[in-house]
């Protein structure tokens, strides 16, 4: 199973874009699209499946949470 997260070429292009712009407010540096492209390729390698994971279980959690509450309204 391929485990790599996929986005649009559009998509991609706008996150290089921000790497972009947040390297050259933040840090005054000026990153290439090279150097940004790699950038989002160690992020999308590396790290990207914790904030997935994360997100997976955020969101089992809550529905876990939601549907104990249904179960408060059951009439005796």
């Amino acid at each position: 199973m391929d485990n790599k997260i996929k986005v649009s070429k559009e998509k991609r292009q706008d996150m290089i874009l921000a790497i972009k712009t947040y390297f050259l407010k933040e840090r005054e540096e000026e990153l290439g699209d090279l150097g940004s492209s790699l950038l989002l390729d160690f992020i999308t390698d590396k790290l990207a499946m914790e904030f997935y994971n994360q997100g997976v279980y955020d969101s089992y959690k809550f529905l876990n949470d939601k549907t104990e509450d249904l179960l408060e309204i059951i009439k005796y």
